[in-house]
């Protein structure tokens, strides 16, 4: 689960080009080797190969995500969600509708996994441990909800399988995650802790009292939307930021993503066009429960 916080530097820039969709049935047949570029689509990759989708002579690919903000401390998990579908054209889903969908606070990967899956999107979900990690009780950010949280997240994972969520308990290495991300095929939600960011810590400080900060870990989620190979920076959208591009260089990332708290999770998320039908589902079962008083924060 995760927090998020405010930031008040200015991000650099990288230059991002719009793209049309694309079927997942297929893979990179040509591309170029130098600048942000859209792939050329054949035919069907192999099952889970989103980890070994390279493209070695890409250098630097970004794609156009809408930028959005959370609404509270809590949310970022959620707005990052809402980031990648309207990227994928679910326009008509907002926060609150989310919320209605996930009614909790207390927010984790495997609710993200779960909450996409219910718009028909397809996501792979890999960490270092399946289920609720115990050592985790101690942390001042989890200790709190930790007996509550575990019986839901202990059942989402029983019942990943079952609704199409691929879970695969492995570290992923600095190269699978810039190749997955430079092969224009997939959108990266990441766990990290804040406070391990270092281009954005000194930013992050003026605004922590207002923010799910504690002594140690500060979890918080971010989508991984691109990549600069000159710089050797991801290009972030941060639901935190008032910016609507932040870039982090590859080894802060490393540090963010692997510290403890985090359990290394990170949602793989298809760019192919969700299912129509699930996604008016879903929105219907959303306006439903946000009738019945569901997400009204």
């Amino acid at each position: 689960m995760a927090g998020g916080s405010e930031r008040t530097s200015n991000a650099k820039r990288i230059r991002e080009e719009g793209e049309s969709h694309y079927s997942l049935r297929s893979q990179v047949s040509a591309v170029s080797s130098s600048g942000p570029h859209v792939a050329e689509m054949t035919t069907k990759p192999e099952s889970h190969s989103w980890s070994t989708q390279a493209v070695q002579s890409r250098r630097s690919y970004v794609v156009n995500v809408p930028h959005v903000r959370q609404s509270y401390n809590w949310d970022c998990g959620l707005a990052c969600v809402l980031m990648v579908l309207r990227s994928l054209g679910v326009m008509k889903c907002d926060l609150r509708c989310l919320r209605s969908l996930c009614p909790t606070t207390s927010i984790w990967t495997v609710d993200l996994a779960h909450l996409l899956r219910k718009f028909g999107v397809e996501v792979h979900f890999t960490t270092i441990t399946v289920g609720a990690n115990p050592d985790f009780a101690s942390e001042s950010f989890y200790r709190e909800n930790m007996e509550e949280d575990g019986l839901r997240v202990e059942r989402l994972f029983r019942e990943a399988d079952s609704i199409g969520i691929s879970i695969q308990c492995r570290s992923l290495s600095a190269a699978e995650i810039r190749n997955c991300v430079l092969s224009g095929h997939w959108l990266l939600i990441a766990l990290v802790d804040k406070r391990k960011l270092n281009s954005w810590h000194t930013a992050a400080e003026s605004c922590l009292p207002q923010c799910c900060v504690m002594a140690g870990y500060t979890g918080h989620y971010i989508v991984l939307c691109g990549y600069d190979g000159e710089r050797q920076e991801y290009v972030v959208r941060d639901p935190a930021s008032s910016a609507t591009t932040v870039q982090i260089s590859e080894v802060s990332l490393e540090e963010a993503r692997k510290s403890f708290g985090t359990d290394e999770d990170l949602l793989i998320v298809s760019r192919t066009y969700p299912n129509i039908s699930q996604v008016e589902q879903a929105l219907k079962e959303a306006g439903e429960r946000s009738r019945q008083g569901f997400g009204r924060r």
